[in-house]
């Protein structure tokens, strides 16, 4: 999708359709005069004091995309809106369902597994259940988390924003205990803050697609309202009750100050054997009804040692079918009793003892998972590959920037990321550099005149943007990208 159907901007922002067009002197001045007050960093200038700077490094896949609130009144209704929604939080009992938005829900986990997530936004990009006689599978998915069971009426142009487009199976009010069951779960913490602890994938999957977006409507059912405790006895208790997560893509130790403040791919690392496990499930395991709190992980931390994905080139359907097998007969064929991960045994994590449920690799589960993009209806893998295959590469960063920054960026060559970055200044994108700002959140103005390539994805942005003749890509929208948030003027001008 391009730029300006995803990105809502300010009632006084503006979109100069003169090619050609260049910022004022005042503008030239800004860049020179950042230029020459700033220290250098290889090709970056900076001011201030960067919280955290890698020498190399990738700002990930995903390309970015853009949507946004706009303005100081729009920016007013849905700061009230969250206010709100604190509010009715801290009064919310165990079991009840809150009516939340996606941009409220803070993630309890700091991976995600970005294939599982692929093979969604593929599936629902796709006409093939329409095709079959079905529904697109976006509004079963919305349909079962929120707590109705599945679509029931889905008229052309009906969209997962806007809710009263479709119609579920369960009116809104007849829930039972088994579909209410199927609805994911939040925590509440200190001062109303939302944490979700089931449900990030789906979720997530609701706000990368064209369709959904930050600002997505879903209910979610409390497991627990911590928001008397303090932030210290808050975390311990969701330690101590397996709510959080606290393990990145490497399996390595995080602090909670580590995980993501909003759910989207760009706030998300990935974790090739979260979605390994996933493509496994009904293969070598099923989740059991009382399911361990994030029961891929613990089998992703055991296939670890057992499946070398370094070995695997997961671009290739054949050699990640090959892998998928590898780890799916390991867990089938590990005895029921064996520890896996935080004292589970396999079988409380699900095991299957007979591999594909006893059939052949051409049937079960294994054989629908195998099934190729031109099949009437291909498999989870298919999808995966062929929506990935659709991103557009991101340029390998010369520089990286986390944490926080304070004071100007001028960057003057290279690739400078910014992954995450509290940047609270003006940045500069000089002639032949290039700019990937990743799940950052930026306070002031941003503007590139002929540089290489210039690409946001889910960064919010509070100032002016402004990005002129840039030589090879702007991207602030695309496959598989997180939603921007522009809170000023744009002026996209001679780009390609």
């Amino acid at each position: 999708m391009t730029a300006s159907a995803r990105t809502q901007h300010r009632p006084d922002s503006h979109r100069t359709a003169r090619a050609g067009g260049r910022p004022g002197g005042a503008a030239r001045g800004l860049a020179a005069g950042l230029a020459a007050g700033a220290l250098a960093l290889g090709g970056v200038v900076a001011s201030g004091s960067p919280a955290g700077a890698a020498p190399t490094g990738t700002a990930g896949t995903a390309e970015a995309a853009t949507a946004g609130t706009a303005g100081t009144a729009e920016a007013a209704t849905a700061g009230t809106a969250g206010a709100g929604a604190k509010s009715s939080a801290l009064k919310a009992e165990v079991g009840d369902l809150l009516d939340v938005t996606l941009d409220q829900l803070r993630p309890t986990q700091p991976s995600v597994g970005f294939d599982q997530i692929y093979y969604k936004l593929g599936r629902y990009s796709s006409t093939k259940d329409e095709q079959n006689g079905d529904f697109n599978k976006r509004f079963d998915d919305w349909c079962e988390t929120n707590g109705q069971e599945e679509a029931a009426t889905v008229p052309p142009g009906a969209t997962l924003s806007d809710p009263t487009s479709f119609t579920c199976a369960v009116p809104v009010g007849q829930e039972t205990d088994e579909t209410r069951a199927a609805m994911k779960t939040v925590v509440i913490g200190p001062g109303g803050e939302l944490y979700l602890t089931d449900g990030h994938h789906s979720l997530t999957s609701f706000l990368e697609t064209p369709d959904g977006g930050p600002k997505t409507h879903i209910r979610l059912r409390v497991a627990g309202n911590l928001s008397g405790l303090s932030p210290a006895a808050f975390w311990g208790t969701m330690r101590e009750k397996k709510w959080v997560w606290l393990r990145d893509e490497n399996n390595d130790p995080i602090t909670t100050d580590q995980l993501p403040q909003r759910l989207g791919l760009a706030r998300f690392h990935d974790d090739r054997y979260r979605s390994l496990v996933y493509f496994t499930r009904d293969i070598g395991y099923q989740a059991p009804e009382a399911a361990a709190e994030y029961l891929e992980f613990l089998w992703g931390t055991w296939l670890r040692d057992r499946v070398d994905l370094g070995t695997y080139d997961l671009d290739s359907p054949a050699s990640y079918l090959t892998a998928i097998r590898a780890a799916s007969e390991a867990m089938s064929g590990t005895a029921g009793d064996a520890v896996i991960a935080d004292g589970r045994t396999a079988d409380e994590l699900g095991r299957m003892p007979e591999w594909n449920a006893g059939k052949k690799p051409t049937g079960g589960e294994f054989g629908k998972l195998s099934a190729p993009i031109s099949d009437a209806k291909p498999g989870k893998l298919a999808y995966a590959l062929d929506f990935r295959a659709r991103i557009s590469a991101t340029p390998a960063c010369t520089k990286t920037l986390t944490g926080k920054h304070t004071g100007p960026l001028v960057v003057s060559s290279g690739v400078l990321c910014l992954n995450g970055t509290r940047q609270t200044g003006p940045v500069v994108v000089g002639s032949g550099a290039s700019l990937v700002a990743t799940g950052a959140d930026i306070t002031g103005p941003v503007q590139a005149v002929g540089a290489h390539t210039v690409q946001f994805c889910g960064t919010s942005l509070t100032g002016p943007l402004s990005v002129v003749d840039t030589k090879q890509r702007l991207t602030l929208s695309g496959p598989g990208c997180t939603p921007n948030t522009l809170n000023g003027p744009v002026q996209l001008v001679g780009n390609p």
